[in-house]
C-alpha cells in the first residue's frame, strides 16, 4: 500500500509512505460467521503468544447511532453485527470494553490494543464484520437450497503493517529480540585470528547447518572488544574459541546479558540453540542445574 502523508507525519518505521499490509478478507455464510470470527481472534492470540505480547486488551468498536453520515444508515445491520461480535467475545471468554464511534463506516470491529514501551495503547490487530460491502457489490453464493444468498465479509488484520510491527517490536524489546527473532543469533570470536580462525569457521558451519544465523568476527580487534561490540548489537550469543575450545570441540559461551556461561560442548550448544529457535522461545539460555 502507498499513502501520501502530510508534512511532518512520517516517523521512522512507524509511519511510512510505502507499507506491506498483513491483511485478508474472509467471505463466509451467515452461519459460518461466528466460528470464523472466533478463529481469527484465536489466531491473533496465538501470534501474540509467539511474540511475547502480554499487556493487551480487547476494544469492541461500535458505531455512534446518532451519526448517520459517518456510519452506514442501516439499523438492522448494525443491531445484527454488533450482537454477533458480543456473542463471539462471550464465547471466547475474554474481557473487553466498548468504544462508541470507533467502528468502520460499514460495520463494527474488534481492535486489539497493545501497550507500547511508553504504556500507551496501540491498535495492532483488527477484525471487522462487514455486511455492507457484500451488499454494495451485490456479491452472491449459491446455497444448499440452490438459491443465491448474500455472504458476510470479515476483514482480518493480524499484525498491522510489517513496517509498523517491526518498529513496535524494536521499541518494546529495546533490540533484545528473542533468539528466533534476532537478525544475527550468534557471533563466533576467535581469540587469535591466525591460530583459531579455522576452528571458528567450522563451528559457524555447524550452526548454519542447524539453521542458525551466525557470523565469524575476524576483525583486527582485541577479543574483549569484539565481545563488547556484539553485546552492544544485542546479539544473543558470543562464542569465544581458543586452543582449549578447539581441542575439546567446544565453545566458551557468553550471553548478551554479560553472563559468562563458560565452556559448552559445540554439539550441546547447537542442540539447545536450535531448540530455542525452533520453539520460538522467549528464553535466552536455560539455567544449568
Amino acid at each position: 500500500m502507498y499513502r501520501l502523508e502530510r508534512s511532518g507525519e512520517l516517523a521512522g518505521l512507524a509511519r511510512v509512505r510505502a507499507m506491506t499490509l498483513n491483511d485478508a478478507h474472509i467471505f463466509c455464510t451467515p452461519e459460518q460467521m461466528l466460528g470464523e470470527f472466533i478463529r481469527v481472534v484465536q489466531l491473533i492470540q496465538e501470534v501474540y503468544a509467539v511474540l511475547g505480547f502480554k499487556d493487551y486488551n480487547y476494544r469492541l468498536s461500535l458505531r455512534d447511532p446518532n451519526d448517520k453520515v459517518k456510519f452506514e444508515d442501516n439499523e438492522a445491520m448494525w443491531q445484527r453485527s454488533e450482537a454477533a461480535l458480543r456473542e463471539a467475545l462471550d464465547q471466547l471468554g475474554v474481557a473487553y470494553y466498548e468504544s462508541v464511534g470507533d467502528a468502520a463506516f460499514y460495520g463494527p470491529k474488534l481492535d486489539v490494543q497493545v501497550a507500547n514501551v511508553l504504556g500507551k495503547d496501540e491498535t495492532i490487530s483488527t477484525v471487522q464484520l462487514d455486511f455492507t460491502l457484500p451488499e454494495r457489490f451485490q456479491l452472491e453464493y449459491i446455497g444448499e437450497d440452490g438459491m443465491p444468498h448474500r455472504p458476510v465479509m470479515i476483514h482480518r488484520g493480524v499484525l498491522s503493517t510489517m513496517e509498523r510491527i517491526m518498529a513496535f517490536l524494536i521499541e518494546n524489546y529495546a533490540g533484545n529480540f528473542p533468539v528466533w527473532l534476532a537478525p544475527v543469533q550468534a557471533v563466533v570470536i576467535p581469540i587469535s585470528d591466525e591460530r583459531h580462525s579455522g576452528y571458528a569457521e567450522r563451528a559457524a558451519q555447524a550452526l548454519r547447518a542447524a539453521g542458525l544465523r551466525v557470523e565469524v568476527d575476524l576483525r583486527k580487534e582485541r577479543m574483549n572488544a569484539k565481545v563488547r561490540d556484539a553485546q552492544l548489537q544485542k546479539v544473543p550469543y558470543m562464542l569465544v574459541v581458543g586452543d582449549k575450545e578447539a581441542e575439546a570441540d567446544a565453545v566458551s559461551l557468553r550471553l548478551r546479558t554479560n553472563e559468562n556461561v563458560g565452556a559448552v560442548p559445540l554439539g550441546e550448544f547447537v542442540t539447545v540453540a536450535k531448540r530455542l529457535n525452533d520453539e520460538r522461545s522467549q528464553e535466552l539460555w536455560p539455567a544449568r542445574v
